[in-house]
């Protein structure tokens, strides 16, 4: 799903709100989001899941092409833990849904 979908989707839902403050809500709300895991905090949803941050190590990597050795420096993942209601629902009959 894209940003521009989810966004008409909550202008739908929430129509006495302008799109444009529902971008501005939903800029904020992956802002703070990101400032968090920058941070070095978790960021927990209930029912839908956990987001951290994982470290990948300093090392020496190869370019494929060339094989020439470089030194990568140590660098952050999200990681996303699914939440239980949501694996029930993903893993359950489509009907049940709703």
């Amino acid at each position: 799903m894209l940003k521009s979908q989810i966004l008409e989707k909550l202008h739908q839902k929430y129509n006495n709100f302008s799109l444009v403050d529902i971008e501005n809500i939903f800029d904020l709300f992956i802002k703070k989001m990101t400032l968090s895991l920058k941070e070095g905090k978790n960021i927990e949803i209930r029912g839908f899941g956990t987001f951290s941050r994982k470290i990948n190590k300093e090392k020496y990597v190869r370019n494929p092409k060339t094989n020439e050795r470089l030194f990568k420096s140590k660098s952050y993942k999200v990681h996303f833990k699914i939440g239980k209601t949501l694996h029930k629902r993903l893993n359950s009959n489509y009907d049940d849904l709703s």
